[in-house]
């Protein structure tokens, strides 16, 4: 049955569910192994900082103290190619954990999240 509230304990479902996923996706995966290792201690806590930033995003806990900006774009060879597979993925798994107002809130919120990272990239890189 698919979640209808968005709270802590549902998106963290979402991040676990949408990161084993994401490991495995032939474009995604190479640069999650080579941003965070196969190392399960530095994939926990990868996922408690992505649970953090979006529980921050859709809950506005302001648990999230990182860099969004910065972190991605230090990432070498990211480009339009990896955010739209990223986009399609996220919304798939958001698709298939919550019913369809909450999982279009979490698209939502996921495309705006895409351009102002891809613009920032862009104004970074020169």
């Amino acid at each position: 049955m698919p979640y209808d509230t968005i709270d802590d304990e549902s998106i963290a479902a979402l991040i676990v569910e949408f990161y084993e996923e994401a490991r495995r996706d032939p474009v995604l995966g190479p640069i999650f192994l080579r941003m965070v290792g196969e190392d399960e201690a530095a994939w926990a806590l990868h996922l408690r900082k992505v649970h953090d930033f979006w529980s921050s995003v859709m809950l506005a806990t302001a648990r999230y103290d990182g860099r969004p900006m910065q972190a991605h774009a230090m990432i070498e060879g990211l480009g339009p190619a990896h955010f739209a597979r990223w986009l399609v993925l996220f919304g798939m798994v958001a698709d298939r954990l919550f019913v369809p107002d909450a999982a279009a809130a979490f698209r939502a919120k996921a495309d705006k999240m895409a351009v102002a990272l891809q613009n920032g990239i862009a104004l970074a890189r020169g």
